[in-house]
């Protein structure tokens, strides 16, 4: 497997956790809270039997000391992070979120949803940790 190939039950992951997040946007659209968000993406991934944690805690590491905890909206069969937003647009600083709790949390895949966006799709963004898939 080469360093960057993410392997094939991970995307599968992927792709049914993007499948949970579609189902819940047709069913309440753009314009609600967050919260509201994750808790209907949980009802979705009971149904589908996707394991999942929500409002994840963990402690990372900076030079050998542990940092603060943080706290991740859902963590997927632990291995993909799940970040949810409800904002009007995705910024610079949301994806750099991502990709910093992937690093310190050692996760190979992370996916930002927005469900602001008109559709999923437009609002889906992925950030792979290729440290955390040697």
């Amino acid at each position: 497997m080469d360093r960057f190939d993410i392997p094939e039950s991970l995307n599968q992951l992927s792709h049914d956790v993007i499948g949970c997040a579609i189902e819940v946007h047709r069913e309440l659209g753009p314009g609600l809270l967050e919260s509201i968000y994750e808790s209907a993406l949980c009802q979705e991934f009971d149904h589908a039997g996707i394991q999942h944690t929500q409002q994840f805690s963990f402690v990372g590491q900076y030079k050998g000391s542990q940092l603060p905890p943080q706290r991740i909206d859902l963590l997927i069969e632990n291995q993909l992070i799940l970040e949810l937003k409800a904002v009007s647009a995705v910024n610079d600083l949301h994806l750099a979120q991502l990709v910093s709790y992937l690093r310190l949390a050692n996760k190979p895949l992370g996916l930002l949803i927005n469900f602001h966006a008109p559709t999923i799709k437009k609002g889906t963004y992925r950030r792979i940790n290729s440290k955390a898939l040697t």
